[in-house]
């Protein structure tokens, strides 16, 4: 999911009752609700999709960062005290809760980003398989108004003096839980009946279907699927019964063309985008001496070439 999303999850775990436990807990829930995006600093080495959601995403990461992040913490607690700079009102930083929460909200991370297409590599180094969620877009404006609805109203009631504080940032978290949980079912569901239904018109026989959510409407999913060497593509509608509408024309990945080989095992941008690619498809034009490689991702887009996420080579022949 996007950083907004990640901080306002950290920022509801503290009103939902975490930030009554140590001094800078709002802080250390935040900061650590981002973790794991330290791999962003892949693009300043020319890296960006093999780094992306590996390494800082895995148990290991997410075993030795919140001791690293909690002793930052705590040591800036004690920088502030020695220059006279540490608000009196802040609470106690009692080391062993912020190492706690350290622990909870970098745990918050790989369960959003698991929940939509793009991926994650939560078993890194371990393991470089992708898992994919595939229930909410990866900006979902819901999910920031629910969680930014239940901040301020624990943050209202606590400036009002009113008990319960905690109640509404609890409940926006259960909500997004079980908003959650029922879009990716809803991706499920969509899936099995779109397999049906390409079948049932005669189409193809899916081997894999893809529900992808798209944003502003949870009724809506973005269809892709695969006959092993092409794609279809469509769009589903739950409201007010289901409703797919399916491209006629499939789609052909040229994923077996030799050009591809020879662009991955040359170029390194080919090879981490293929390494990252789930529904990767090909356009090849061919010319004396050589081939001009497309290579995009159905995911994102219906044609190789068209779309933000494509990679270009180009082959001898």
């Amino acid at each position: 999911m996007d950083n907004l999303a990640h901080t306002l999850a950290g920022a509801a775990l503290g009103e939902a009752g975490l930030k009554k436990k140590t001094g800078l807990a709002m802080a250390t829930l935040m900061i650590a609700a981002n973790l794991p995006d330290l791999d962003v600093i892949g693009l300043f080495f020319g890296e960006n999709l093999a780094w992306r959601r590996g390494w800082t995403h895995g148990p290991i990461a997410l075993l030795l960062l919140p001791p690293l992040l909690a002793w930052l913490v705590v040591m800036f607690d004690r920088w502030q005290a020695r220059r006279g700079k540490r608000p009196a009102d802040r609470l106690p930083v009692r080391p062993g809760w912020v190492l706690a929460l350290a622990y909870i909200g970098i745990l918050s991370h790989p369960l959003l980003d698991f929940l939509n297409t793009y991926g994650i590599r939560c078993l890194m180094p371990f393991s470089d398989r992708w898992f994919y969620g595939d229930a909410l877009f990866i900006i979902d404006l819901l999910v920031w108004t629910s969680l930014g609805l239940g901040i301020w109203l624990s943050r209202r009631r606590a400036k009002r003096g009113r008990a319960g504080t905690w109640k509404p940032a609890a409940v926006a978290l259960g909500f997004v839980a079980a908003y959650s949980s029922a879009m990716g079912a809803a991706s499920a569901a969509a899936e099995r009946y779109v397999a049906r239904e390409v079948v049932a018109r005669g189409m193809a026989e899916p081997r894999s279907v893809l529900a992808s959510p798209v944003p502003l409407d949870p009724f809506r999913r973005s269809i892709v699927f695969s006959t092993g060497q092409a794609y279809g593509f469509g769009e589903l509608r739950w409201r007010p019964e289901p409703m797919l509408s399916l491209e006629p024309d499939l789609v052909p990945t040229n994923m077996d063309d030799p050009a591809i080989a020879r662009a991955q095992a040359q170029d390194k941008k080919v090879a981490d985008f293929l390494y990252w690619s789930r529904l990767p498809f090909a356009e090849i034009e061919r010319r004396p001496g050589a081939a001009d490689v497309a290579i995009g991702d159905a995911r994102y887009q219906r044609q190789p070439a068209d779309g933000r996420f494509t990679v270009r080579a180009t082959v001898p022949e």
